[in-house]
């Protein structure tokens, strides 16, 4: 039990920063402020749940994946890294036109199918960083079998509980924005966006020391 909520307390808080549904939920109202609240309701409901599906295949299947490519956690590491950093440091110097370029593409597909997927859920919500740190986790996963047994119900409660802070803050992203006003939506970006900017730099740090580690041991 106490191997699923460690494991719970290490995911979520890390899914929660690179997926940052509350910037999330800013963007997809300005997606969908023009369509009925019906449909609205349900672009939150397939937004989460495609995001659900990518995280888990990422998080059980992506290491086994990389192992098929030929791919090392370190790889991984610098290039996911180095991504979220980029990504991050856009947001943090420009908000409004990171988030005015994603509106803009998303408006371009009118139909909720041709948005839900692609882009909402593939790349702004659950794109290459949020995959990066989902094959991450999952590589840190113990080799034990009763603690693989605890990684795997934490690691999986973090994801549906992600999944389902993503159906709530996008079904009511107009009351968020209504609550937090123009200064606070502009405030929590940018904080989130440094935070992304931290984790971006951990990752990349951590990739570094995989790859440099071993030449550095072996003098």
């Amino acid at each position: 039990m106490q191997q699923a909520i460690n494991a719970f307390l290490l995911g979520f808080p890390a899914l929660f920063s690179i997926v940052n549904p509350i910037s999330g939920a800013l963007i997809f109202r300005g997606v969908a402020a023009s369509r009925p609240d019906e449909e609205h309701a349900r672009l939150a409901k397939r937004v989460a749940l495609y995001s659900l599906l990518v995280m888990m295949v990422a998080l059980w299947a992506g290491s086994y994946v990389l192992a098929f490519f030929g791919i090392s956690l370190a790889a991984l590491r610098v290039a996911g890294g180095t991504v979220i950093a980029l990504s991050a440091w856009g947001l943090l110097t420009k908000p409004e036109q990171y988030e005015a370029v994603k509106e803009q593409q998303a408006s371009t597909h009118k139909d909720v199918d041709d948005i839900a997927l692609f882009p909402l859920t593939i790349p702004f919500t659950t794109g290459p960083g949020t995959i990066s740190v989902a094959v991450t986790l999952s590589a840190s996963r113990p080799r034990d079998l009763h603690d693989l047994a605890g990684f795997f119900l934490g690691m999986t409660a973090a994801v549906l509980a992600m999944a389902l802070v993503i159906w709530a803050l996008f079904g009511s992203a107009d009351r968020l924005s209504r609550l937090m006003g123009p200064t606070g939506s502009r405030t929590v970006t940018r904080i989130s966006a440094f935070l992304l900017l931290c984790i971006g730099v951990q990752i990349l740090i951590s990739g570094v020391q995989d790859v440099l580690g071993p030449m550095l041991s072996a003098r």
